[in-house]
């Protein structure tokens, strides 16, 4: 795949807030230490993260694969009520980027908006209506060759790219997300697939329902929130402190956005959610959940009802993946973003990538080479102090 001047890269691209994701340096991360070894952990946690509800579900997949048999069946039975799409149906094969020649996994990911009250998966069988869903988080999960690492890429929503259809064609640029809302699962791993030049190998959504479903499911999510403040929007008074999130609130807490005691907008709701998601998976992963038969179904019935992937994601390849990453935990997952250059008023507010570093991510993610561009371009960019999840 190529752009327009011939280069192997597209020119265009921007992270901004919402969707790549700022974190912070609280709670859920240990402090500074002399060890060599555990400086590098907290520094790899300190890095920016998004939405790992996925990453939530395949390692809580992963724990309990070598359960009791009668576990094992409720589990495979659990992976098979999850929703399958047809993802790629429209794209010509032969325009998709080629894959590469090692054993790496990309897993495009999707955090979207409920509309009208139907699933991705109705909507797209239905026939996509534009504008029906949002997609404001948009992430590629890369799992190393080896099975020993895995990274979450976040890509901000009002990234401002190349958009293309379901059936790979150029349309317009704008803001990363109106890929999904336009064109539906198919557009949105069109234009990606064009901004990296990165094959996807599967894709994933999770609705933001899930919020909701899953904090409920594991009987609260414990946050701490640095300063008092008041959400005109959603017109909620939220109390400086420890406080433990479920339900409508866990999902009025992640979509705060508006009069942030810190100005910070879009990267304030981001970090936000964040640190909310880390402590969820936290809890998920915690013996108090995994060693709770009725939390533990629950869990795994709130994530299922959540999320949809693509149909060549077969219950045989989940498992597969869940058995060859079983070794890997917490401090094995890397959280980045795509670097951002500047804000941009192409279409309303938006964030231009930077060209250059970010080719050398798409560069990295394709000779399965992360810890490589980390070393040259630093684990700490991005940062936002602020509210932290207490797991």
């Amino acid at each position: 795949m190529s752009n327009d001047d011939g280069t192997s890269r597209p020119d265009d691209g921007a992270p901004t807030p919402d969707d790549g994701g700022t974190p912070d340096d609280g709670g859920a991360t240990p402090p500074a230490s002399t060890d060599p070894g555990k400086r590098k952990a907290v520094e790899r946690k300190s890095f920016i993260r998004r939405h790992p509800v996925v990453i939530g579900l395949v390692t809580v997949l992963i724990l309990l694969i070598g359960g009791t048999a009668g576990f094992a069946y409720y589990l495979n039975s659990q992976i098979g009520n999850i929703a399958r799409v047809d993802w790629a149906g429209g794209l010509d094969d032969e325009a998709r980027p080629e894959k590469v020649d090692n054993e790496a996994i990309n897993i495009l990911l999707a955090g979207v908006d409920k509309g009208d009250g139907r699933s991705v998966k109705q909507l797209v069988e239905d026939g996509w209506e534009p504008g029906v869903f949002r997609s404001d988080t948009i992430m590629i999960l890369h799992v190393t060759a080896d099975r020993d690492d895995a990274y979450l890429v976040s890509v901000p929503r009002d990234s401002y790219v190349k958009i293309y259809d379901e059936n790979g064609n150029y349309e317009e640029k704008n803001k990363i997300n109106a890929a999904m809302s336009e064109y539906g699962p198919t557009g949105y791993l069109s234009t990606i697939e064009h901004l990296t030049d990165l094959r996807m190998d599967h894709f994933a959504a999770v609705d933001w329902q899930g919020f909701k479903d899953i904090s409920t499911a594991l009987g609260g999510v414990e946050v701490y929130i640095p300063q008092t403040f008041y959400d005109s929007s959603q017109k909620r008074q939220w109390i400086e402190g420890p406080t433990t999130l479920e339900g409508e609130d866990a999902l009025a807490y992640v979509r705060t956005r508006y009069d942030l005691p810190d100005e910070s907008g879009d990267f304030g709701r981001i970090a936000r959610q964040q640190n909310f998601m880390r402590a969820m998976v936290g809890k998920m992963l915690s013996q108090g959940t995994l060693a709770n038969p009725l939390k533990l179904t629950n869990t795994l019935q709130a994530v299922v009802k959540n999320l949809t992937v693509d149909q060549e994601f077969d219950n045989g390849e989940i498992r597969d993946l869940a058995l060859s990453l079983r070794g890997i935990r917490t401090e094995d997952l890397t959280f980045i973003t795509a670097p951002m250059d500047h804000y941009g008023e192409q279409a309303g507010s938006t964030v231009v990538l930077d060209q250059k570093q970010c080719h050398a991510l798409w560069d990295a993610m394709a000779q399965d080479d992360i810890d490589g561009y980390l070393d040259k371009y630093g684990q700490d960019s991005g940062q936002l102090a602020g509210e932290r999840g207490i797991s």
